[in-house]
């Protein structure tokens, strides 16, 4: 079977949503343009998701099926916050729990695994990164799970939970290209300390818009309800971040 194709799709897939997820951060939050550009990268990252899926069953690798299960969970989660209106929570939120549930205590059986193998990896990860991606995953289900429990999220923590998800979406994506794809880079390219900046900005932007939510009143309801009663039209005039 040829899966050239799926490969395609993959790269395709993961270069147009590290592109559209930087405009969508350059955009003024809420601008048309930063609602087109996250809808681009909504897609574009989901497909790439689905096809890594694909190609890892395919080529029998576990960790990478993880991964690409995880990033769909997060866009997905990030994408029906920002659609959603202030305490709105369904069925289908509590299906997916069971997705950073499983993903994160794999992560942290399969990092301690490593750790006491004699390579200190396992699956060709570190059992460092392991152990981060499985706490990661935990304190996703964690806050899907107090959520649910409150009956949705309000304010600026729902603000909060859509651009942290969006980030390390799009930090799996920069991430998993500019440091674990190197072999795709000119030879003299590789192995250069400067591909972290593009690798880890994601994450860098995640806590500069989580601090400042958290910290500033513009992201917060003006009163109870506020946010509810304006429903979606206002979410763009609000201008969810990442």
């Amino acid at each position: 079977m040829a899966i050239w194709p799926l490969y395609a799709v993959h790269i395709g897939g993961g270069i147009l949503g590290m592109l559209s997820g930087t405009v969508a951060m350059i955009y003024r939050k809420g601008s048309r343009g930063h609602v087109l550009a996250g809808k681009v990268f909504v897609a574009a990252m989901l497909t790439m998701a689905s096809a890594a899926v694909y190609l890892a069953v395919l080529k029998q690798q576990p960790n990478n099926v993880g991964g690409g299960i995880l990033t769909f969970y997060l866009i997905t989660t990030a994408w029906l916050t920002a659609r959603r209106v202030d305490g709105e929570t369904s069925r289908f939120d509590w299906a997916v729990l069971f997705i950073p549930l499983s993903v994160g205590v794999l992560g942290w059986m399969n990092g301690l695994a490593a750790l006491r193998s004699p390579t200190g990896s396992k699956y060709g990860v570190p059992g460092g990164m392991h152990l981060f991606m499985g706490t990661v995953c935990l304190l996703a289900a964690g806050g899907d799970i107090r959520m649910l429990v409150r009956g949705g999220v309000v304010g600026a923590q729902r603000v909060v939970r859509h651009l942290w998800r969006m980030c390390f979406g799009l930090f799996i994506a920069t991430g998993s290209f500019f440091l674990g794809q190197q072999k795709a880079f000119p030879a003299a390219w590789r192995g250069s300390p400067v591909w972290f900046v593009p690798a880890l900005l994601p994450l860098a932007l995640l806590i500069y818009w989580t601090l400042r939510v958290r910290f500033t009143k513009t992201y917060h309801n003006d009163g109870p309800g506020t946010r509810k009663r304006e429903g979606r039209a206002a979410l763009g005039q609000q201008a969810l971040p990442g």
